[in-house]
Order: C-alpha cells, then sequence, then structure tokens
C-alpha cells in the first residue's frame, strides 16, 4: 500500500511542476529582459540605475529627515521643544536667561537644541490658593531632572528618532511623487527620451550626486568642529567632573548656575551614589536569597520531601521580616506597621512548612506600586526582575505625582526598567490619569480597563482607581463611580469570568469581588503601608507599600525617605493558585533585605467577616467622592497622602 501512493504523490508533484514551470520560466526570462535593460554595452542596466535612485533617494530623505526632527517633551516643569541642529552642541536655550551650551555626542556633526517654553497649568485650573501646592510640584520637577536626567534624555531622544523616520519616509514619497507627476506632465514620448539620455549619463551623474553629498557633509561637519571648539574653550568649571563637562554658558544663566550650580550637581551626584549603592546592595541580597533557597532545596531533598522551616534575616529585630515595624514609637511612615505581623511571626515561629523547592512551570511576578515618578528606582525594579526571574511586572498604579504630559518621562523610565522577554500590567491609580494610560500603552505596557487580560497564563482583571487626585484640588471622581460602584461592576466581570488576580490600586474597590469570592487574590497599593496578604471575605488581599519610598510631606524624587518595597509572588498555573510571596526592601540608607519565600495564604471556609480585616474597610462613599478634597478613610494617612503625592 506504501509504494502505490508514494508513486501517486510522485506523479502529483511531477504534474504541478509541469505546469507552474513554464509560465515561471517565462515570468524569469521577462524580468531579466527589463532589469538588464537595454544591454547596449554604454548604458548600465536598468536594475542597476535604480538601485542607485533608491540609494540617493533614500540617503537625501534620511539627511533631511534626521536634520529637521523636532519634539516637544518636558525639560524639569517647563515644555520644550527640541530640534535636530548641524553645530555638534546641545543647546538649552533659556529665552532671556541666556544658554547652556554642551559638546554633542552625536556623529556628523549633528546637535540639539532645547527651547525652554512656559511652566503649563495643570490639567484643570488652579484656584489663587492653590499656587503654594503647584510651586511645590514644579520644584519637585526641576529636582526630578538633575536627579535623573538620563530619564529625559531618553524621552527625547526616542521622540526625535520617531520624528525623523516620519519626516525621511515623506520626503522619499515625495521625492517619488514629484517625478512620476514630472514624467506624466512630459508626455510619453518626451519622457522616454529623457529616461534614455539621463540612463547614458549614469556614472557621470552618480559621481556628482557623491561628490555633493560628501561634500555638504564635510563642510558642515568642519563647521560644527570650530564651533565645538570654541564652546570647549570658554567651558564652565562648574561642571568639571560631571556629565555636562564641557558645558558653556552664556547671559545671565551663567551667573546663576555659578552661585546654584554646584547644589544642582550635588543633587545629581547625591541621587547617583544613592542608588548605585540601593543597587549593589538589592543585588548582594538577592544572591543571598537565592543561596539560601538553593541551600534549602538541598535540605528538602535530602530527608526526602520532609517539611522545612521557614529562614529569615533579622535587620529589624528579633523575629522581624524586613520592612516591618517592630518599635510601636517609630515612625509609621518610614517603617510602617503591618497588621499582618502576627500572621508571618506564627509562620516563623510554628515552623510551618515551607513551599518545596521553585517549580520551572510556576509564573514569576514581582509587584511594584506607588512609584510616584522616582525614576532612581528604574535600575532597582530591573535587577529586581531579572534576578528573580519575573516574566510580569505588576504595576499596581501612581506611577506619576499628577497624571501630567510632562511625566511621560516616568513612565518611559519604569516600562524600560522591565527586563527583555518581561511585560508589564498597569491599574492606574488616582495619581495617574487618561494621559499616563496612554503614555503606558505606548511604552508597551498591558493597561487594565475593567476586563479580563490573559498574560502569560494567568487571568488579571483590574481597571482605573475611580477617583483622581491633582495637586492643590484634592479628588474627584472620574467616571462617576464611587468605589463601591466601581467594586460592584468588577464583581460582575469576575464572577463570570475565571479570574486569578485582581488588580486595583485602591484595596477598597476590590472588597465586593473578595466578598463573593470570584477573586482568589488582590493586589493593591494607595496606602504606602503594606497589609497583608491576609483574608478578605473569601479571597487573599495584599497591599504592597510604596515602592519609591514616598513619605509624606516630602518629595518622592531622589534619594530615598522612607522604605521602598517591592514584592515576588509566583503562580502555579497548573493548579491556579498563588504559591508564595517574597518582600524586598530598601531602606533609607540603601541597603537592601530580602526576605524567604513564605506560603500564600488559603481561605478558610467560613468567610470572614468584612470588618475584621483592616484592608477591608471602606470610607463612606457617598462623603470621599462628592467632597472636593480628598476622601476619609479608616486610616489617616492615606487622607494625608492623597493631599500630597
Amino acid at each position: 500500500m506504501g509504494r502505490p501512493r508514494l508513486t501517486i504523490l510522485r506523479q502529483t508533484v511531477n504534474g504541478v511542476t509541469a505546469r507552474l514551470a513554464p509560465p515561471l520560466s517565462r515570468a524569469w526570462r521577462a524580468w531579466v529582459r527589463w532589469s538588464m535593460h537595454p544591454r547596449d554595452g554604454i548604458t548600465p542596466p536598468r536594475i542597476v540605475r535604480l538601485s542607485l535612485v533608491g540609494f540617493f533617494v533614500t540617503v537625501t530623505a534620511l539627511i533631511f529627515g534626521v536634520t529637521t526632527a523636532t519634539a516637544h517633551a518636558n525639560f524639569g516643569p517647563h515644555d520644550a521643544t527640541y530640534d535636530v541642529t548641524v553645530n555638534s552642541v546641545i543647546t538649552v536655550d533659556a529665552g532671556p536667561l541666556g544658554t547652556l551650551q554642551i559638546p554633542s555626542p552625536l556623529p556628523v556633526g549633528l546637535g540639539v537644541t532645547a527651547t525652554i517654553g512656559e511652566i503649563p497649568e495643570s490639567l484643570t485650573t488652579l484656584n489663587p490658593d492653590d499656587a503654594l501646592s503647584a510651586l511645590e510640584s514644579d520644584v519637585q520637577s526641576y529636582l526630578q531632572f538633575f536627579a535623573a536626567p538620563e530619564a529625559t534624555i531618553g524621552l527625547v531622544t526616542k521622540l526625535l528618532i520617531h520624528d525623523a523616520l516620519v519626516r525621511a519616509g515623506l520626503a522619499a514619497l515625495t521625492m517619488v511623487a514629484l517625478v512620476l507627476i514630472a514624467g506624466a506632465l512630459m508626455g510619453r514620448a518626451r519622457r522616454t527620451q529623457t529616461a534614455y539620455r539621463l540612463a547614458r549619463r549614469t556614472w557621470a551623474l552618480a559621481t556628482i550626486a557623491t561628490l555633493t553629498l560628501g561634500a555638504t557633509t564635510w563642510t558642515t561637519v568642519h563647521r560644527s568642529e570650530r564651533h565645538l571648539d570654541n564652546v570647549g574653550s570658554q567651558a564652565s568649571a562648574v561642571f568639571t567632573n560631571t556629565p555636562l563637562e564641557g558645558a558653556r554658558l552664556t547671559g545671565r544663566l551663567s551667573g546663576v548656575i555659578d552661585t546654584y550650580g554646584q547644589q544642582l550637581i550635588g543633587v545629581y551626584e547625591e541621587n547617583q551614589s544613592f542608588y548605585d549603592r540601593a543597587n549593589a546592595s538589592l543585588d548582594d541580597a538577592l544572591t543571598t536569597a537565592q543561596e539560601r533557597a538553593e541551600h534549602d532545596a538541598d535540605v528538602w531533598q535530602a530527608r526526602g520531601g520532609q517539611p522545612l522551616s521557614l529562614t529569615a534575616p533579622d535587620p529589624l529585630g528579633a523575629g522581624a521580616l524586613p520592612g516591618m515595624n517592630t518599635d510601636p514609637d517609630d515612625d509609621a511612615n518610614t517603617q510602617p506597621a503591618s497588621p499582618t505581623v502576627p500572621y508571618f511571626h506564627r509562620l516563623l515561629s510554628d515552623n510551618t512548612p515551607a513551599e518545596e523547592p521553585p517549580q520551572d512551570d510556576y509564573v514569576t511576578m514581582l509587584v511594584v506600586t506607588d512609584l510616584h515618578c522616582n525614576v532612581g528606582m528604574s535600575p532597582l525594579i530591573t535587577t529586581a526582575a531579572t534576578r528573580s526571574g519575573a516574566s510580569i511586572i505588576l504595576n499596581g498604579g501612581d506611577t506619576t505625582i499628577n497624571g501630567t504630559d510632562l511625566e511621560r518621562f516616568c513612565m518611559d523610565s519604569f516600562a524600560s526598567a522591565v527586563p527583555r522577554g518581561a511585560v508589564m500590567v498597569q491599574a492606574d491609580g488616582n495619581h495617574d490619569s487618561e494621559i499616563t494610560t496612554g503614555h503606558a500603552r505606548d511604552a508597551g505596557v498591558i493597561t487594565l480597563g475593567g476586563e479580563v487580560v490573559e498574560v502569560q497564563g494567568v487571568r488579571i482583571l483590574g481597571d482605573q482607581d475611580p477617583r483622581a487626585t491633582r495637586i492643590g484640588q484634592g479628588s474627584t471622581l472620574v467616571r462617576g463611580e464611587t468605589y463601591a460602584q466601581t467594586g460592584e461592576r468588577l464583581a460582575q466581570v469576575a464572577c463570570q469570568e475565571d479570574v486569578d488576580l485582581l488588580l486595583i490600586h485602591t484595596p477598597y474597590v476590590g472588597t465586593p469581588v473578595l466578598n463573593q469570592g470570584c477573586a482568589p487574590l488582590q493586589i493593591s497599593g494607595h496606602l504606602h503601608r503594606r497589609v497583608g496578604p491576609e483574608q478578605v471575605g473569601l479571597g487573599i488581599q495584599f497591599v504592597n507599600s510604596t515602592t519609591a519610598g514616598a513619605v509624606e510631606g516630602q518629595a518622592s524624587i531622589g534619594p530615598l525617605k522612607g522604605t521602598a518595597q517591592m514584592s515576588v509572588v509566583r503562580f502555579d498555573p497548573d493548579e491556579r493558585r498563588f504559591v508564595d510571596i517574597q518582600f524586598i526592601s530598601v531602606t533609607p540608607d540603601a541597603t537592601a533585605f530580602v526576605g524567604p519565600r513564605i506560603p500564600m495564604p488559603t481561605v478558610v471556609t467560613q468567610a470572614l467577616p468584612p470588618d475584621s480585616n483592616p484592608g477591608a474597610q471602606q470610607p463612606d462613599d457617598a462623603e470621599a467622592d462628592t467632597s472636593p478634597t480628598p476622601p476619609s478613610s479608616p486610616d489617616s494617612s492615606d487622607t494625608a497622602k492623597d493631599a500630597t503625592p
């Protein structure tokens, strides 16, 4: 039976080949005749001529696109326009104050001019009484820029490259269109005659075009080098041994920088040094945690799979886990007390069995919340995600301070911190906005909008916070929904679909979902303190503390003012359950602690009353959401937090 089938297959292939061979052969011969025309021994083949034309059109279009590229972004709190120049100098034009000029690292004489504009108004008009709060926000933006200028530089670079490519494409299409229009206007006979004459002079025209481009490039570079020498000869000594070394100042700006430059440089150096030390400490702590996990795995195997006792570092006192407050007199903002301490202490003291060694098929997720534009944490997020093997970054919201377009570089910085192959999933908070959501999508972040999304086998439900909090203006409803109404809407979705995780910024919003048992785990932020994981209703709730180390009344940028927290959770896709959680803390002295993997609590059969859990208590929606000031909540620090970023 096998041989007849093989014979039939061969006959079929031969038949198809016999039918296709003649038309394919004719098409190939036609292509060769067309591309090699005219074969007179003098005129280059048509394919060569078209390739040369395409090359010069592409080069010319790229030159035009690059040298005319422009972008609109921020410079601190200011609107700014960035234009590519050909003077080998990066210029910051502050108008009447003067300019700051620095040698450009760009090739072939390219530079950039940043024209500083006004400080824009907020998303809504400020009242006169709110001017001081707005000014405080502007000061934070200045500090943000000088503490981490690379975030703004990266954003501007991306915008300029995009604009240059768009302009180059339009220029190429315009040139092709002009040639086609000119050919159509000339008529067939004259077009053929002109094409023949130009074709016979192909090499001469190519030589002229090459010399023209070369001479133009050489002249531009030579002129730029002379300009660069002038800038370097007048460099300000203030910027020695900094990224701005070699910069020249003109106008009144020179006196301002000479007076305050060392303070700005001090801000930059302090910020860089702090986060370099913090990142190194985090890397060491993760290494220690990995070695501890490997040791536990070896012991687990040696015991034939018998339960292990949990072990943990003891940085804050006997039996304490990193980030937990053991002294009730300590500032709750720097070492926030957690109502879940007894749960974890019970785990440690009772030798509760730890989870068996890591499984390769677990999905690892890194939790960050309340970043508030502290882009200094971006390298630490990368380190934590890479070393923990996280393939999903869960961003619980409040990525920005005020949800403005000027804070785009914050979103871009955090999105770029995601390791290659991983993805960020984000539920925006009350300090974010629709603008923030758009920036996140542009950066490749998966944003949640009230529907279930499946990411690497994990079904995640979430939405934007129902409130919008703006500096100096309090909180307002975004879509006219209160906490309770948003929670009920999400509960309907969760109960109809198979949900593994509810990711929502404000923990109170998720209470209706957990009460109905429609989501096994909720992850939130907003409180700037850690709560849980603990049972709320028929689910588990975990509130991550601020990853920015934010402290009430202090700027969330620069070196950490309070303890920054990230968390690592692992999900078993086969059993569809969260296996364990691991806390990562970075303290204001740039010391990092990584706790052990702690089994995720399981829901007890008898549901707990919602008011028995601190995380389940909700503010009065009617009062909170209709008031122009931040709503009251069970925790006074939450109200204060809403009033300041």
